[in-house]
Formats: C-alpha cells, sequence, structure tokens
C-alpha cells in the first residue's frame, strides 16, 4: 500500500473514470434524468400546444411534489423486500427495477394520449411517473453508495451529473424535435424506449454488498440503549421502534443537537431559497409557446444553450465559493434568481411586440454583408430576447444551485448523510413547487409580466436571511477560514 503521502498521476486518477462501478453510474444518471422534464417543463409545453388552459397547466407543477416527499417512503425502499424481483435480483436493483417499469408505462400511457379531453387521465400517468422516478432515485443514491469504495465516489457522482444531464437533454431538446417533426405521442413513445438503457444497465451490474439492518440499528448508542432498557416488550415492538429510532429519529436528532436555537431558522432558509425560481418554473414554458415561439426554437435555446448555461452557471459558483467562501455566494445567488424573474417579466411585456420580429440585419443592414457577421445577424430580435433571458435566468440558477448544494453539504452529518441530505433537498423544492400549482391562475388574472414579479418579489425573504445568516460565525466559520 502507498503510503499515505504518495499522491496518484495524473494517468492513475484519470483511469478511475474507465472503472465498471463508474461507468454504470452514466447509465442509470441518464436514466434519473430522463423523466424528470416529461413531467415538467416538456408536458407543460404539449399542453398549452394542444390548447390546454393556462390555469390547468399550472396545477400539473404539484405532479414534481411528489420529488419533494420522497423522504416519506425513503425508508421503505431501504427495508422492504419486493416479492420474486428482490430473491433474484438483491434490493437495490429490484426497486431501480421497479421504479424503471413505473416510468416506462407511465410514458407510454401519456404516448397513447391526447391532451384535450383526457387531462384527468394524463395527471395520472404523469403521477405514475413521477412517483417512479422519485423511487428510482432513492435506490439509485443507495446503489451508488453502497456499491464502490469511498475513494470512488467522487467520480461516480461526477458522472452520474453527466448523465442525468443527457437525460434532461433527451427529455428537454430531443423530445421537442420529435414532437415538432412528428408528434406529440411519438416523442413520448420514444421516451418509454430510452429507459431500457438504465432497466438493460440494472440486469447486467451485480447487487452491492451491504449490511443487516440490524448490524446498521445497532450502531445507533440511542438504539442498543433503548434496546438494553426494552426487555419487557414484545419482539415486533422492540424490533419497529428500533427501527424507527435509528432511521427516522437519530437525523433529527444529530440536527436540531449541533445548531441548537439556529435550527429552525435554517430549515425556514432552505425552503424558501429557491422559492422564486421554482415558484415561476410552471409558467415559462407556456409563456414562449404563447409568445410564438416554435418548439425547434425552444428546444435550442432553452434546452441544449440553456443547459450549457446551466452548467457553466454551476462551475462558475464552485470556482467563487473555493475562492471566497459559502456565505457572500449564497447571499449572490439568492439575489440573481430573484432578478432574473425581471428578465421573464419583461420578455412577457415585449416578446410580442410586432417590432421584435425584425432581424438585426435589418436594424443594422450593412453589416451582414461582412463575412464574419452573416448569419448571426439574421437572427430575429425576439429570438435574441430569449437567448438574453435564458442565459440570464440559467447562469444564475446554475451559480445559485452549486452554492446551496454546497451549503447543504456542509450542514450535513457525515454519520446520517443519506438521511438529512433527502431531508434538506426534499426540503428546498417543496414550497417553490407548491406555489408553482398556482401560478396558471395568476396569470389567467393579471398576466404573465405580473406573474414573473410577484414571482421575483418572492425571493427577498431568501436575500435577507441569507444575510442575517452569513454573519453566523458558528455556521460559516469552518468555510470562511478554509477559504
Amino acid at each position: 500500500m502507498l503510503p499515505s503521502s504518495t499522491k496518484p498521476s495524473w494517468r492513475s486518477a484519470l483511469k478511475v473514470y474507465f472503472k465498471a462501478p463508474v461507468i454504470t453510474m452514466l447509465f442509470l444518471g441518464f436514466s434519473a434524468g430522463l423523466p424528470f422534464l416529461l413531467v415538467f417543463s416538456t408536458l407543460t409545453t404539449w399542453l398549452r400546444t394542444s390548447g390546454v388552459d393556462i390555469a390547468a397547466i399550472g396545477f400539473f407543477s404539484w405532479v414534481g411534489l411528489l420529488y419533494s416527499i420522497k423522504f416519506f417512503w425513503a425508508p421503505v425502499i431501504d427495508n422492504l423486500k419486493l416479492p420474486l424481483l428482490t430473491r433474484r435480483l438483491g434490493k437495490r436493483r429490484s426497486w431501480m427495477l421497479a421504479g424503471q417499469l413505473l416510468i416506462a408505462g407511465g410514458l407510454f400511457g401519456l404516448s397513447t394520449l391526447t391532451p384535450a379531453g383526457n387531462l384527468s387521465t394524463v395527471a395520472l400517468f404523469a403521477l405514475m411517473v413521477a412517483f417512479g422516478s422519485a423511487t428510482q432515485d432513492i435506490a439509485i443514491d443507495a446503489f451508488r453508495i453502497e456499491s464502490a469504495h469511498e475513494n470512488l465516489q467522487a467520480a461516480m457522482a461526477s458522472i452520474y451529473i453527466v448523465g442525468y444531464r443527457g437525460g434532461l437533454i433527451m427529455a428537454g431538446a430531443g423530445a421537442l424535435y420529435i414532437a415538432d417533426s412528428s408528434s406529440w405521442q411519438l416523442a413520448y413513445l420514444t421516451m418509454a424506449a430510452c429507459i431500457g438503457i438504465g432497466i438493460i444497465t440494472v440486469l447486467l451490474r451485480p447487487e452491492p454488498a451491504r449490511a443487516t439492518q440490524e448490524v446498521r440499528l445497532l450502531n445507533e448508542p440511542l438504539v442498543r440503549r433503548y434496546l438494553r432498557s426494552s426487555h419487557h416488550h414484545s419482539r415486533w415492538r422492540r424490533r419497529l421502534v428500533a427501527w424507527f429510532i435509528g432511521a427516522v429519529a437519530c437525523p433529527f436528532i444529530d440536527f436540531f443537537t449541533r445548531h441548537g436555537t439556529k435550527a429552525l431558522a435554517i430549515l425556514i432558509f432552505i425552503a424558501i431559497y429557491r422559492i422564486s425560481d421554482l415558484a415561476m418554473a410552471s409558467m415559462a414554458y407556456p409563456l414562449y409557446v404563447d409568445l410564438g415561439y416554435s418548439l425547434d426554437n425552444i428546444a435550442s435555446i432553452t434546452k441544449v444553450f440553456g443547459l450549457l448555461m446551466t452548467l457553466a452557471g454551476g462551475l462558475v459558483g464552485g470556482v467563487l465559493v473555493a475562492r471566497y467562501g459559502i456565505a457572500p455566494l449564497l447571499i449572490a445567488g439568492a439575489t440573481a434568481t430573484a432578478l432574473t424573474n425581471l428578465v421573464f417579466a419583461f420578455l412577457a411585456q415585449v416578446g410580442g411586440a410586432e417590432w421584435t420580429t425584425m432581424s438585426l440585419n435589418q436594424l443594422f443592414f450593412g453589416l451582414a454583408s461582412w463575412p464574419l457577421l452573416e448569419g448571426i445577424f439574421d437572427v430575429t430580435i425576439k429570438t435574441l430576447l430569449l437567448i438574453l433571458t435564458i442565459t440570464g435566468d440559467n447562469l444564475s440558477n446554475g451559480l445559485a444551485s452549486a452554492v446551496f448544494i454546497a451549503f447543504l453539504s456542509s450542514l450535513t452529518s457525515r454519520a446520517y448523510t443519506a438521511t438529512q441530505f433527502a431531508l434538506f433537498s426534499s426540503l428546498m423544492t417543496l414550497l417553490g413547487k407548491f406555489l408553482s400549482g398556482f401560478g396558471g391562475l395568476v396569470v389567467a388574472s393579471y398576466g404573465y409580466m405580473s406573474f414573473f414579479i410577484i414571482a421575483s418579489l418572492l425571493g427577498i425573504p431568501a436575500v435577507l436571511m441569507a444575510i442575517w445568516l452569513s454573519r453566523d460565525r458558528e455556521l460559516f466559520g469552518t468555510q470562511q477560514t478554509n477559504n
């Protein structure tokens, strides 16, 4: 074994990405990313192009709430065996496969429908996809942590994100391109077939080894204390209470013990930090459709280009956190997220104006005759407005997400990583997605511009709390010292 001071060569470090457990996460990441947009922005685009009322579309964002409450059934997935499947595949792979089959079945069901007149059925199949997707996410996270040594976890997480983004591109741009050239039904049928990538991966890869439930529970001091004092209880009661203490109570007790009176304020901050951009998300794509953007434009600008801007924002956020620490970047992220909603308000106000159909060539005629500028100035002002809107929105969201994930990671105890991080990430999206469901009603009553201004104002409490918490030396002292 190499001494601890010896660093591996760059070549050895790069080889980690060719190990089987790491490559596996590329395909599982794709399988995890694919369903998300198909029950969110891609679905709302389909509904709007099909003439569905804007108020009804807003309520469809509540389908995404299943992702925000997945921690409720995570303990079931962690402990319950599936008949037949678990015996043949093991606990993690059986639950991943079950989730994937639900996703494929829901997408196939959607491919047989037309939204007009079938909204209830569309909602049921969308819920089926979201539940299967959230279930798959829980199982994949556990599979990733248990299937390789700690020194591979960073590489596995990185390659998982690459696969996840690939799934988002396929479900976003890919589905819109297919719908534009053929039909929405074919688009969703194709997406159902793409889930086969995850299914094949699950069937080919081995089940990770893991400690039994009994061993894991006995490692908890509170569980051991309860077991020592409960000999007079029945066996089933002791097992149930011990499981509850270890799986549910201990992670919460740890968090509130470490942060004391600030714990509740931190949880409130987590719940409202992303509220501004999550609350407006359900109405962004209906806005594009109502402004007359083609599905091809929406796919190219909001999905492909937008994804690149999100990645760029995330990279910038990571660099800035390393340089300045988490605290000041939390303020910057919250502020930028709130302000970019005003850009959407501007787009909603001027995007439908006749003058926006002019090309840049018409404004600056003569420049397009230059060889290097030819083609660039054929872009309409309307398209340029969408590009600028997506640039600002996705850069700010990418930065805010990267910073906030770093913040949540700093809050998470290593003893309860999965449970606490699942709780934080679920709480982060719950309130915003709930409010997003009312977006259609606000747009129907007051218009898009007022809606996006209201969404921007919702971000003010997060900015104020970020400023207040950033002054807490105990909360950010370690990060600030290290930077």
